[in-house]
């Protein structure tokens, strides 16, 4: 018996193409057969996907109906969508063949009828035909179709010509209005939905849902969530690709952390009901006023309102709307000459940041700042900018700070003071300030200095007196030089029996004042110097005409073109009283 059936089989394999082709005279050379006719029921909610570029087809008939409506809710991309009725004439024939690749209305397609359109959308909102039946009409068919991708829609038919309550009602006015804007928040609000307002919904799972996000308006609630959930699929995939690389030293206390967070996750998505759980709302309720805080200054925000149906699962959007947040509060710039030596109080304590801006001549674009601080008990630092990219940041002190600048035909500098005066005495700038200079810090920008990078400096700003070169009416100093040729001057101040012993005598005048603030009388001499070996750039200068016995404090200061003076740090030196 087996031997005869395996030689049966093997007969009907060979015969298989000898046999007749199944009789297509029945079907058109135009009709392509479809599948299984897709009937939309009535009262519910349809899930429908669509590929990109195909149609979808779905059918319904009304009996006993005056009228009806169609609801088609898109995602998150525009569709197409039509509702067009069926009219047959005569009853389809009798002889036609029936087969499992045609249902009763792909056959009826083939008698006589004709088709009407009653109602035509395209876009990503959502749309309702609403309207009476047709007596004479046999079927009703919805096309659907998305051109740019793949995606799914929501389809509700109902039956009747009043409102069928699944989805929730939007005001004449769905439009979403700004009350106010700040530097960290905005104030909204919107017209009441109906489906809140009407007394017999009060506490019947409706609520609203205010979304912000810094990308788009969404059309719809699963454009939102899509949105979400694409952004935690993402964020996932970047920490799962970490772990890959996850080394072993660390693996143990990650796989511990891994089991405390899964544990978590576990717990925030085990109620599987709420399907808006994700969404994040920053208002939810029925107040129809938001105000959305914790904002960035100076930033473009979008926002959405979503009028929920718990109880059904279905929602309508409001028309978001979109503003930006104020920018922070700057004081006005002030902008720098090239070589202007500027002065800069901070004596307003309700301003303690200034800014200014400078523009470099020549097409190096370069430049070199110098500031100076006028008290080492205040805290002041200064910032170098381009286009809100911050060069360089630090502080200033008594000590010259050398800034340079290159490659931006434009740059931006703040000074900010932080916080009051240590000292409860006043300071020497406090002092230069009742004297008449206005100033905390001095600064000065050129581009005069086109050597690239800050200019060289002395190795030290001591001030050397020799006792054996030092007689009742003259006394010889020396100080350090540098490689390139500079004006060296020199001044002296004659200091009182009773002012010699205080420890201040060599603190005046402040080290941000220049020779700008001595007396011509106390200039002894000014000489150029330059030595192209540092170690070598000694210089020294005989001073005379001096009184035997007295105490003098020299001061020298080195003078450039660009740049604030280098002021060395001053010399006390006393006369012989015999010689």
């Amino acid at each position: 018996m087996l031997l005869c059936w395996c030689l049966s089989a093997a007969l009907a394999l060979l015969c298989w193409p000898l046999l007749p082709k199944v009789n297509s005279a029945l079907a058109p050379e135009n009709e392509v057969p479809l599948r299984p006719t897709a009937w939309l029921p009535e009262g519910k909610i349809t899930t429908v996907t669509l590929s990109k570029g195909k149609t979808r087809r779905l059918y319904f008939t009304l009996k006993k109906a005056s009228g009806m409506s169609v609801t088609v809710s898109p995602c998150d991309v525009p569709i197409e969508w039509s509702l067009s009725s069926r009219t047959l004439k005569d009853k389809p024939f009798k002889s036609l063949h029936w087969s499992t690749k045609k249902s009763k209305p792909e056959v009826w397609w083939r008698g006589p009828g004709t088709e009407e359109k009653l109602h035509s959308f395209t876009g990503k909102a959502v749309d309702t035909y609403s309207g009476p039946s047709h007596p004479s009409a046999s079927l009703y068919i919805l096309r659907l179709r998305c051109k740019q991708q793949n995606t799914r829609t929501a389809v509700y038919f109902h039956k009747g010509m009043g409102p069928s309550g699944m989805f929730p009602l939007l005001p004449a006015d769905s439009r979403l209005h700004t009350l106010g804007v700040g530097m960290t928040s905005v104030t909204l609000s919107w017209a009441p939905s109906a489906s809140i307002t009407s007394l017999a919904h009060v506490d019947n799972g409706y609520d609203y849902c205010v979304l912000v996000n810094s990308d788009q308006n969404y059309p719809s609630l699963c454009a939102a969530q899509k949105s979400i959930r694409k952004e935690q699929e993402e964020k996932e995939e970047k920490m799962e690709r970490g772990r890959r690389v996850t080394v072993w030293p660390i693996l143990k206390e990650w796989w511990w952390q891994q089991w405390d967070t899964y544990a978590e996750v576990q717990s925030s998505i085990s109620d599987p009901a709420d399907e808006y759980a994700d969404l994040q709302c920053v208002c939810q309720g029925t107040e129809t006023v938001c105000t959305v805080s914790e904002l960035l200054p100076d930033t473009p925000y979008y926002f959405d309102v979503f009028v929920i149906d718990r109880v059904n699962g279905t929602s309508a959007a409001y028309k978001g709307t979109s503003a930006q947040t104020h920018g922070e509060a700057r004081p006005p710039i002030t902008p720098l000459k090239d070589g202007e030596l500027r002065w800069v109080t901070f004596r307003d304590r309700g301003s303690n940041s200034q800014y200014f801006s400078f523009r470099p001549r020549g097409w190096q674009q370069s430049g070199l700042l110098t500031l100076q601080s006028c008290d080492k008990n205040v805290k002041i630092m200064v910032s170098v900018s381009i286009k809100g990219k911050v060069l360089t940041s630090q502080g200033v002190g008594v000590d010259l700070v050398h800034i340079w600048l290159q490659g931006s035909p434009s740059y931006l500098i703040h000074l900010e003071q932080d916080g009051p005066l240590k000292s409860q005495t006043p300071s020497v700038t406090e002092q230069a300030l009742l004297d008449g200079l206005m100033a905390s810090v001095k600064l000065q920008v050129s581009s005069a200095h086109h050597r690239r990078g800050v200019p060289s400096l002395p190795s030290t700003l001591q001030i050397k007196s020799f006792n054996r070169l030092r007689g009742c009416n003259s006394v010889t100093i020396a100080w350090m030089g540098t490689e390139e040729r500079s004006l060296y001057c020199v001044y002296r101040r004659k200091v009182g029996n009773g002012e010699a012993k205080t420890v201040d005598v060599l603190s005046f005048p402040a080290p941000c004042l220049g020779p700008e603030s001595r007396s011509d009388t106390e200039r002894v001499l000014c000489k150029y110097f330059q030595e192209l070996n540092p170690r070598r750039a000694v210089t020294t200068a005989v001073i005379g005409g001096l009184e035997p016995g007295t105490a003098y404090v020299f001061d020298v200061y080195l003078m450039r073109r660009w740049g604030i003076p280098i002021k060395y740090k001053s010399k006390m030196v006393k006369t012989r009283n015999e010689c």
